[in-house]
């Protein structure tokens, strides 16, 4: 089988390209630029494109397929010739369920928490030589990959999200997959660019809830109310088993995370936070449903290390530890300062958020983040005003930032520099740092910056 990716550097693209051909597939791709990680690990790989760039000559009818990625605009010269030749054309997502449609899907879905959900239940069932089939939306320590697709797997886990699948597309990805147990971790509106209303937004998940297939499962968080209303309004088929979870029972010491099980037994884990502790019980109710026992699953999680950028330790010291997380939505940006406050109570807290996405430079949406970031000591907003105009945004003053936030003490900056030298010149005893974007700050070296701080 051949296959050419059109936007192979993407984050799933590159990774689904790399488990395509371990399963033994022909593959190649093109793109007009592709950054590191993707970079490097296409040319470990054997197939990084030669030049960036768009090449219709390398759309024959050679091909078995055309996998588009959400990168590739309508009008890519490569899409438009493998239409004139008619050669099958997929998002990923179709691609994905075409080659597991024999296999008992589980599909992960949410606003927050899916990648972290994902990766626990796949760790677990790992640990116990399951071997299941994946598709993870970051990098974990416990995978070399997050993409895993192999013929002999009679399970696969997908990270499902609500976002477009590709230009020639719309339909949300988790739409895609046709579940037979699917997981919603909770409903908060971002990217308005997408779905204009929150009301348009719940609806998509509405619609992943009512296409439960019969004698199906679908496990979801009764803590979020936004999501219990949904689930009220769907028009659920009368076989399918609703389970619902919460936060899991636990105890923090000594900053120490343990959970407590039925048996009042204490499982340390390495990660922390109510969103983590509704995250693992989202896990452990997947897990039951596929074959993994409670004692199992309370051994196997003890050493899960987490999802990159998922309040990822970067750096500590006795006074002082560094995290990194990809929080940028409102929601996801007061659970993760509430996690690290509460965690370690009787220390500072330094929070930097990068403003990076289109809904969170939209200064019509600055007010959903009213009062997110009120638990730091000192909070931080970092955003580009280049960044602002290539969206073709209205410029963000920051007397606008100070007023959604409702917080007049927000410092803020529009130099990554600027941010970086304030950084430096702060006393880190007694102190934690939280770094917190969908982006890089424009860039700026986090494990340098967590090294000069801890030193």
């Amino acid at each position: 089988m051949r296959v050419h990716f059109i936007a192979i550097g993407g984050s799933i693209m590159h990774n689904l390209a790399i488990a395509l051909k371990n399963k033994g597939i022909s593959v190649s791709g093109s793109d007009d630029e592709i950054f590191e990680p993707s970079l490097s690990k296409l040319k470990e790989n054997g197939i990084l494109p030669e030049k960036f760039g768009w090449f219709p000559e390398k759309i024959n009818t050679e091909l078995d397929a055309v996998i588009l990625g959400m990168h590739a605009k309508a009008d890519n010269p490569e899409l438009k010739k493998a239409v004139e030749i008619g050669i099958k054309i997929y998002s990923f997502p179709e691609f994905v369920f075409n080659q597991s449609q024999d296999k008992q899907r589980v599909v992960i879905a949410g606003s927050h928490g899916k990648t972290t959900v994902t990766a626990m239940i796949t760790h677990v069932l790992n640990y116990w030589g399951k071997n299941p089939d994946y598709l993870i939306g970051a990098a974990t320590n416990n995978l070399k990959y997050p993409v895993k697709l192999t013929e002999e797997a009679p399970l696969i886990l997908l990270e499902g999200d609500e976002y477009p699948s590709s230009t020639i597309d719309k339909k949300p990805k988790f739409f895609n997959y046709h579940h037979h147990i699917g997981v919603i971790t909770g409903i908060a509106w971002d990217h308005i660019n997408v779905f204009p209303t929150f009301e348009n937004y719940c609806e998509q998940f509405k619609k992943f809830i009512e296409s439960s297939v019969k004698a199906g499962t679908l496990i979801y968080c009764e803590r979020d109310s936004s999501l219990k209303k949904v689930i009220q309004q769907a028009a659920i088929p009368e076989d399918v088993l609703l389970i619902p979870y919460g936060t899991h029972k636990h105890k923090i010491e000594k900053g120490i995370t343990y959970l407590v099980t039925d048996n009042k037994e204490k499982v340390p884990v390495r990660f922390f936070g109510e969103h983590n502790l509704q995250n693992v019980n989202a896990a452990l109710k997947t897990a039951l449903r596929l074959g993994i026992v409670e004692s199992q699953f309370y051994e196997a999680i003890q050493s899960f290390d987490g999802a990159s950028r998922r309040l990822e330790l970067i750096g500590e010291n006795e006074q002082t530890k560094v995290f990194k997380d990809f929080a940028h939505a409102p929601s996801k940006l007061m659970a993760t300062i509430n996690a690290v406050k509460k965690q370690f109570p009787g220390k500072g807290l330094v929070a930097c958020i990068e403003l990076h996405t289109f809904s969170s430079l939209n200064k019509d949406f600055t007010g959903h983040f009213n009062g997110t970031m009120n638990e730091a000591d000192v909070a931080i907003v970092y955003y580009n005003p280049e960044t602002v105009a290539l969206k073709r945004l209205e410029p963000i003053s920051h007397q606008d930032l100070r007023f959604g936030f409702n917080n007049e003490d927000l410092v803020i900056f529009t130099d990554s520099t600027e941010m970086e030298k304030f950084l430096l010149e702060q006393s880190w005893k007694g102190k934690n740092l939280l770094l917190m974007s969908s982006g890089n700050f424009n860039n700026l070296d986090l494990n340098k910056l967590s090294n000069q701080i801890l030193s």
